[in-house]
This record gives C-alpha cells, structure tokens and sequence, in this order.
C-alpha cells in the first residue's frame, strides 16, 4: 500500500490486442522527527515506479495528471533487460492491481474551470488588474 502524488504525466501505452498501460513514478514522503535525544531525521522521499493495466491504466489516461495524490495497492515486480551494448538493467516496479485518486475533484486548474454567470457579479467580487474577477465572497463554491 502506497499513498504519495504522481511526479510525471503517466506514460499510456496501448500493447497487443488494443490493452491499455500507464506508467508513472510516485513519491512516498516520511516525516522528519526528532529523536529523544535532539538529533534531528530528516524528512525522506522515495520514489517508486508504477506500472498499471487494462482498466485501471484506462482510468489514470483519463483523470490522473502530475501532482496528482493516489492510494496504490499492488505487488512488487523486479524484470530486467538487455540494451543494443550489452548492458543488462534493473528495474523494480509496484504492478497495481487497486487505486483511490485522492486529490479533490476542482483542486487541479484544469478542474477548477470558470463557471459561466447569466447574471451580473455580486458586489463582493473585486476586479483584479488582469480584468479577471476574483470571487471574494465566503459562500462555498458548490
């Protein structure tokens, strides 16, 4: 189980017989904390490839994007190749099998898209010196 935010746009591909692959790495982040004696552990961030099928690739070509947060179960997979020098490589991916996007839906910009108003701004809202208008208004937005 893995919860950390996606730090590329994932990788889709479409393999034999039409089957959708999305590959990505994630971030996983530990806390620094102080230790009794007053050293100090830093913060620490790994880094874990992750590599989906089918359906849930499907998903992540849809609606996942860098940044984004996600809870990952999966098993791990180590494979290895061999390059046109001869050189073999290693890599361990987490093959996953579940997913739950974890970011608000409206918090990524390509989410929160300006709603069309049929009528005129409220008085709360200001003008900024773009010509945009910034909603100052404490009302919810859904």
């Amino acid at each position: 189980m893995l919860i950390g935010n996606v730090g590329k746009e994932p990788v889709i591909r479409y393999v034999e017989a039409g089957v959708c692959t999305a590959a990505f790495p994630l971030a996983t982040t530990t806390r620094g904390y102080t230790l009794p004696g007053g050293t100090q552990v830093p913060e620490r961030t790994e880094w874990h490839n992750i590599l989906m099928w089918r359906g849930l690739a499907e998903t992540v070509e849809k609606y996942v994007h860098k940044g984004d947060k996600l809870y990952i179960e999966g098993e791990i997979r180590t494979r290895n190749w061999t390059d046109k020098k001869g050189t073999v490589h290693y890599i361990t991916e987490v093959w996953a099998k579940e997913m739950e996007m974890l970011t608000p839906k409206g918090s990524r910009p390509a989410d929160a898209a300006p709603q069309q108003q049929e009528s005129a701004p409220e008085a709360s809202n200001t003008e900024t010196t773009s010509g945009a208008t910034a909603d100052t208004s404490t009302e919810l937005p859904f």
